[in-house]
């Protein structure tokens, strides 16, 4: 699973690790087997922006953004869970942001309530912008395929999507997703 920025406290070596892999403002490869010798103890409160797309993560220590980035890669795995797990038992909380399909709808509803986490620019208005935008800036128009879903946070969004028709990844989001993830 790939992270960037995160910031346990702690004196063990794989915090130290993380710590110093977010001053660089490089990201980190997590396994279970990380995770099982991890102190994954961060400061209250602390908010943690959760992706669906890797490219997002990359962005972020790109730009050297200061906001810790997990990232799920598609569907949250067995160790995504794990991580997130233990994070919201120290505290933290959480903003997801995902692809506006039916599988990331059905996704960013999982996460949503399993960890109470916000909607990161996930609304229905959100998507309308964006759609109108990827059309203005001719970016191709993926077909938004298969069943509505609901979504828990915005009962207005599966009929936008389902009135425009248009699935759109997270890459078309890629640079308000950067900026606040800056600060």
């Amino acid at each position: 699973m790939l992270t960037y920025g995160l910031r346990p406290v702690g004196g063990g070596w794989r915090e130290r690790a993380l710590r110093e892999r977010a001053d660089h403002h490089a990201e980190a490869h997590l396994t279970q087997r990380d995770l099982h010798g991890l102190r994954l103890r961060l400061p209250a409160k602390t908010v943690i922006y959760i992706c669906e797309n890797p490219r997002v993560v990359e962005a972020a220590a790109d730009t050297a953004c200061v906001r810790p980035v997990v990232c799920t890669s598609g569907s949250a795995t067995t160790v995504v869970l794990t991580l997130l797990d233990a994070l919201a038992a120290t505290g933290c909380r959480f903003a997801y942001h995902g692809d506006f399909d039916w599988p990331g709808i059905a996704l960013a509803n999982r996460i949503i309530r399993r960890y109470r986490a916000l909607p990161w620019r996930m609304g229905a208005e959100d998507y309308e912008r964006l759609a109108t935008r990827s059309k203005a800036e001719g970016i191709p128009q993926l077909p938004l395929d298969g069943q509505p879903v609901s979504a828990v946070w915005d009962p207005d969004l599966a009929p936008a999507m389902t009135a425009l028709g248009v699935g759109l990844h997270e890459e078309v989001t890629l640079d308000l997703l950067v900026d606040d993830l800056a600060g």
